[in-house]
């Protein structure tokens, strides 16, 4: 049973969100600031975070930062806000993907439904012995199934959605790939999501895998379609 934790300080909200998630078969944890969302994220060891941005104490992007130390799972971020520098800030920061408030609870749970998918998909993939162990392109080198990448032997940081962008356009190299596309095939969503999203997570991959992020030769920008990944 997959383990959510869901951390908002709106009652209402909080209590919806439990339902709704407890009807589709999952566990459900609570924390209603930001220190309680750091602690039960480390001790609970959620499957995935619904990450509200603006929380008593400490707010969702410290939020998002501390459990990004040492923590990989997917962090789904709201924010009452239709802000695209909140938005970005969050991507920046580590979450996988964001929705605005107000939402409906359809989109909330089919999200979830995504990530979660994904998620199992990337275990699956770990086991999977035809898979190659790594994937080399010069001084590049990803390392699958160790879920690392390095550059000239230097190991390089990515956040995990960075890594699993990055991991499927090397798998694929040359072929142009749209944003609609890439949000299915990334982040599992069945339906056209907010591209942004897939921007925001090319432009870290190029700040740290690129010699000249605004002059990108790794991970091209094909205009009119999307991006590829050129080696």
């Amino acid at each position: 049973m997959p383990r959510i934790l869901v951390v908002d300080d709106e009652p209402t909200l909080v209590e919806t969100i439990r339902y709704n998630l407890r009807r589709e078969g999952h566990e459900v944890i609570t924390a209603t600031d930001g220190v309680q969302a750091i602690e039960s994220a480390r001790r609970d060891r959620p499957d995935l975070v619904i990450l509200d941005l603006m929380l008593p104490k400490l707010d969702g992007f410290e939020v998002c930062r501390a459990i990004r130390r040492d923590q990989t799972m997917p962090i789904l971020m709201l924010t009452a806000k239709d802000d695209e520098v909140d938005k970005v800030v969050g991507l920046e920061l580590g979450a996988d993907d964001y929705m605005t408030k107000p939402f409906s609870m359809r989109e909330l749970l089919a999200r979830v439904r995504a990530m979660l998918r994904r998620v199992q998909m990337l275990r699956d993939e770990a086991v999977d012995h035809d898979e190659a162990p790594s994937y080399r392109s010069g001084d590049l080198e990803v390392d699958v199934r160790q879920h690392r990448v390095f550059l000239s032997a230097r190991e390089v940081s990515l956040k995990p959605k960075e890594f699993d962008l990055l991991a499927f356009l090397v798998r694929n190299p040359g072929q142009a790939f749209t944003r609609e596309t890439l949000l299915q095939r990334v982040w599992g969503y069945d339906y056209v999501g907010d591209t942004r999203t897939v921007d925001v997570h090319v432009r870290g991959l190029r700040e740290k895998i690129e010699l000249d992020p605004s002059e990108p030769t790794r991970l091209e920008t094909v205009r009119g379609v999307g991006y590829r990944f050129a080696g």
